[in-house]
């Protein structure tokens, strides 16, 4: 199999077969691929876009290159939600305490700042001694003590995801449906929770300018879920004003 007959193939729009996409995201992923061969792969992504098939298989292909967060031993629901990013948006910080006062256990992987958004971690890590790097039995623990645990996203969990969300960070591939999509869906399918509510923003402060992209990208993650054996919902919500 060849990378560059995979991009090329992506950048005539044509379909990429599982094993084509398994190809490139463990090639990358294992440093077997560079870096500016990757991003002509995003950026073909970013103009041909990707079936349903496709992006369920490139998600898939991100949750295996690591592990998974095994939460069967914890009591209860396990639930997760995820907004896609906008400007001063804390729901994280306010939402998730009130779902685990109200009994749910939530288990939650949150993300770093992505374009011009910044990420939930960062805000945690700006507290003075305050770790996110928490090892699954750490978090396991805090989970089923407090009915909450956040965790940042560890290097055992989606490296691939990792790695290719840092590429697509400097290579104006940031705001692709099918590579949000993905990205999202593996570190929610890696955290092991049973539900998820996914907060898609919309709006000049969003990576989604347009309610109707909110609705596309919506769309897809919730198509991923179901493939997944997540239940899953999704709201949209303006980033044109402070929430």
């Amino acid at each position: 199999m060849n990378v560059t007959d995979i991009i090329n193939k992506k950048k005539k729009k044509q379909e990429l077969s599982c094993a084509e996409i398994e190809y490139i995201v463990n090639g990358y992923t294992q440093d077997l691929i560079p870096d500016y061969q990757m991003a002509a792969f995003l950026m073909a992504v970013w103009f041909s876009g990707m079936s349903g098939r496709e992006t369920g298989d490139y998600t898939h292909a991100l949750v295996n290159t690591g592990e998974r967060i095994d939460l069967s031993g914890i009591s209860g629901r396990k639930v997760d939600k995820h907004s896609t990013g906008g400007v001063g948006d804390k729901v994280t910080l306010i939402a998730l305490p009130l779902a685990a006062l109200s009994g749910a256990k939530v288990a939650k992987m949150s993300g770093r700042g992505l374009g011009h958004t910044g990420g939930t971690i960062d805000k945690l890590e700006s507290i003075p001694g305050f770790r996110t790097a928490l090892t699954q039995k750490e978090f396991c623990g805090i989970l089923e003590k407090n009915g909450l645990a956040i965790t940042s996203q560890t290097s055992s969990l989606t490296p691939g995801d990792s790695k290719i969300y840092a590429l697509r960070d400097v290579t104006a591939t940031v705001d692709s449906i099918p590579l949000i999509a993905a990205s999202i869906m593996s570190k929610k399918i890696a955290s092991g929770a049973d539900c998820l509510v996914l907060d898609v923003k919309a709006g000049s402060g969003a990576f989604m300018k347009t309610q109707a992209d909110a609705r596309r990208l919506a769309e897809e993650m919730l198509k991923i879920a179901g493939l997944s054996g997540i239940k899953a919902t999704a709201v949209i919500s303006s980033m044109d004003q402070p929430l």
